[in-house]
Order: C-alpha cells, then sequence, then structure tokens
C-alpha cells in the first residue's frame, strides 16, 4: 500500500542495492545496469542525431543520446538504464488512470506543461513538447495560447443524399483564437439560418462541453427534420473573426421517398447522421 501511495503521488525512491520496478522484472536490464561504465572519452562519442526531444546524457553521464518524446516509456530510476529518459521539457510519470482501467501503470514521458502555445512559424500547437518533436526545434515560442489569426476548416462537410421525411444533420467544428462566429447559409437564402423556417434549427456549443482536447474550439450543428424537396441546395457552414472569413459547403439532395424505395431496400435508407467539420489553426 505504501508503494501504490508513493507512485500515485510522484515519489519515486528506491535504495541504493535495489533496482527500479523496471530493472527487476527484465534480466537483461539487470545485466546492464551491472556494466560498470568505462572512463568518460567525449572524443569516443557517437556522432548523436537530430532528437525530436532533444538530447540527454547516456546512463553512464558521459555521452549524449536522444531523449524520449511525449508518450514513450520511459525509467523512474534515474539511471534510465532501459526505457531511457525523457528529453526536454518532459518528465516521467505514473498515469493513475492505468490502475482505474485495472492496467498495471507503466512510466510515460509527459510534458510538463500542457499550456496552448504560438510558436515563431504563426502556427498553435498543443504545448511546447509537441511543438519542438514535431518542427525539430526550429520554432520558439512566441507567445502562450494559440496564435491569433483567421480560422481554417480543415475537413469540410460531406455531400448527404437522404429522402422526404428523414431528418439530416451537419456539424462543423472550428479551432480559433481569437473566438469565431460560427453561421450556416443556404445558396437560395438571404439570410443566414434558421431564419423563421421551424423545420430547421441550429445550435452552437464549446466543444470542451463535451471533452474536447484543445481550448478555444465551437461546434456547431444544423438540424433539418422531415425533409421536403425544397430542401435539396447547397449549405455553408461560415465561420469568421476579425482576422478572416471561411467556408465550407456540402450538398444536400433530397429524393422523393417512394422513388427511393423503389430503387432501394428500406434498410438501406441512411438514418440521420453527423458530419464532421473540423477547423484547426495551422
Amino acid at each position: 500500500m505504501l508503494l501504490l501511495t508513493l507512485l500515485l503521488s510522484g515519489v519515486h525512491t528506491f535504495p541504493a542495492n535495489v533496482s527500479s520496478p523496471s530493472a527487476t522484472s527484465n534480466p537483461s536490464l539487470l545485466a546492464l545496469t551491472a556494466i560498470d561504465c568505462p572512463p568518460c572519452q567525449p572524443e569516443l562519442c557517437p556522432l548523436t542525431p537530430l532528437c525530436p526531444a532533444g538530447w540527454v546524457l547516456g546512463r553512464c553521464g558521459c555521452c549524449q543520446e536522444c531523449g524520449n518524446v511525449e508518450g514513450q516509456p520511459c525509467d523512474l530510476d534515474p539511471r534510465g538504464a532501459f526505457y531511457g529518459r525523457c528529453g526536454r521539457h518532459l518528465r516521467c510519470q505514473l498515469d493513475p488512470a492505468d490502475l482505474l482501467h485495472g492496467n498495471i501503470p507503466e512510466p510515460r514521458c509527459v510534458c510538463e506543461s500542457q499550456q496552448v502555445v504560438c510558436g515563431s512559424d504563426g502556427v498553435t500547437y498543443e504545448n511546447i513538447c509537441r511543438m519542438e518533436e514535431r518542427t525539430q526545434h526550429s520554432v520558439t515560442v512566441t507567445s502562450s495560447g494559440p496564435c491569433e489569426a483567421a480560422p481554417q476548416i480543415k475537413l469540410p462537410p460531406q455531400n448527404l443524399v437522404s429522402v422526404t421525411g428523414k431528418d439530416i444533420i451537419f456539424h462543423c467544428e472550428v479551432f480559433a483564437f481569437p473566438m469565431v462566429t460560427i453561421e450556416w447559409w443556404k445558396d437560395d437564402h438571404a439570410e443566414s439560418l434558421p431564419g423563421d423556417d421551424p423545420h430547421i434549427s441550429v445550435q452552437v456549443c464549446q466543444i470542451s462541453c463535451r471533452g474536447g482536447p484543445m481550448h478555444y474550439e465551437l461546434s456547431s450543428w444544423l438540424q433539418i427534420e422531415t425533409l421536403r424537396k425544397h430542401d435539396t441546395g447547397i449549405y455553408h457552414c461560415v465561420a469568421s473573426n476579425k482576422f478572416g472569413r471561411v467556408m465550407a459547403s456540402a450538398n444536400l439532395t433530397v429524393l422523393p421517398s417512394k422513388t427511393y424505395f423503389f430503387q432501394q431496400r428500406p434498410n438501406f435508407i441512411p438514418k440521420a447522421q453527423m458530419l464532421l467539420c473540423k477547423s484547426v489553426i495551422s
């Protein structure tokens, strides 16, 4: 019980004559850690390639090697003799969530800061560790939080084919800073939806309300109930802020229900769907 408490609290201590849990479960690691380190001769160290998470000192504290990136297994033992050590801005820790799922906790590298950052390339990154991993340390942090930029829609909505009397849903997600305004338009309408049409409804929700991975995200739904023939047309998800305006479009085709039943078996009729339209800053 004491060991479990120490592991979950992030405190990991091992007596000098006791190997870490990783070492005791691996005979090959026991043999490796038993080898004495030779005198340090830096001129004999192998050339170290460009490392996504930077360089760390090897087990003997002489030569450099690539540090482990975020999410990779690591050694709680500071010797880092088996899995290796975490790279820059990373720490090795256990995830208590593993216990909740009945799994044996395995130490992994976790970024010390989970703050979204804006890179000098104008791209928003999940955290500084992800930025350095993806850019090979060629980009620096210009500010905490996302970059100020116009929204960009990465996954446009898909075309839909349905029949009269059915319901459909278009879904659009936008990530941008400053926050955006999301509107829905139809190609033959002079104003944004829903207007005065009782069959059409629009909802907007912050992504965090359903567990989104990043802040500054909005999700919007356009729902059309009891489709009619004249609902056929092109629908647009429009996102805008002070830096710009972007649009993604999808075509809706509504067929007469009797014609559709004649051409297709009933079990092939599509049900109301939810389409993903994801927009992120890049």
